[in-house]
């Protein structure tokens, strides 16, 4: 069942240990199937090194297991709510990149400080809020999956494909698995980045509006001119 996309969700959580985003264990790559609506993700607490295609986990919407020989990622409920809020994404990324996850558990957003953040992510990467003690025990992941849709309720979730996780992590996405690992990727080097600026300069303030906006915009829209045609 869907062995082509189990193939591409796995080429994809095989770029987290490539590019130095997870630790262990601490990630994890999923896709949804558009036609069948199903999403294939990484197994729990698998070891990178010994994963193969077909040790990826297929799961419906409501979360049930619908193949494979491992239990899904602790963290599907996150995904399955994301894919349900968000309608033109179909790739998703978790993990505990060290400098994103640093803001995350300082509770801060990523201001935008230059040209490589705005080429990817429109203003400041938000850190949404901790759960409250009822929802963590009543459905943890889940009502993270949440806790992030409500945040983008009324905000373009495709020009700011990421978000951060009160005192856990960083989660993006993108039009497939592999996109969401790009921005994951551009996350990391970014949240990296703003630290470093602010260590060298703490007195320092985002980059202005219209250089943000020329930046994004010649990447993304219809008058994007940035790469080939």
């Amino acid at each position: 069942m869907l062995e082509e996309l189990k193939k591409k969700v796995y080429k994809a959580n095989m770029e987290l240990p490539k590019y130095g985003l997870v630790t262990f264990t601490w990630g994890n790559v999923s896709e949804i199937d558009p036609e069948t609506k199903l999403v294939v993700i990484k197994p729990s607490g698998v070891d990178y090194d010994k994963l193969t295609a077909e040790d990826m986990v297929v799961v419906d919407l409501d979360g049930k297991k619908i193949e494979g020989k491992y239990n899904p990622s602790s963290d599907t409920s996150t995904h399955i709510e994301l894919y349900k809020s968000f309608p033109d994404i179909r790739g998703i990324v978790h993990t505990h990149s060290p400098w994103a996850t640093s803001w995350a558990q300082a509770g801060r957003g990523i201001p935008c400080y230059g040209t490589t953040h705005a080429d990817y992510m429109y203003g400041e990467i938000p850190c949404v809020r901790n759960l409250t003690q009822e929802e963590i025990e009543e459905a943890y992941e889940k009502n993270t999956g949440l806790l992030i849709a409500d945040y983008f309720k009324d905000k373009d979730y495709m020009a700011m494909p990421a978000v951060l996780c009160k005192n856990h992590g960083p989660f993006t996405w993108g039009k497939d698995g592999l996109e969401a690992v790009h921005h994951a990727v551009v996350l990391e080097e970014v949240a990296k980045m703003a630290a470093r600026c602010e260590m060298l300069n703490p007195q320092n303030i985002p980059a202005p509006q219209e250089l943000q906006d020329k930046h994004y915009y010649r990447k993304h829209g219809e008058n994007a001119y940035y790469g080939q045609k």
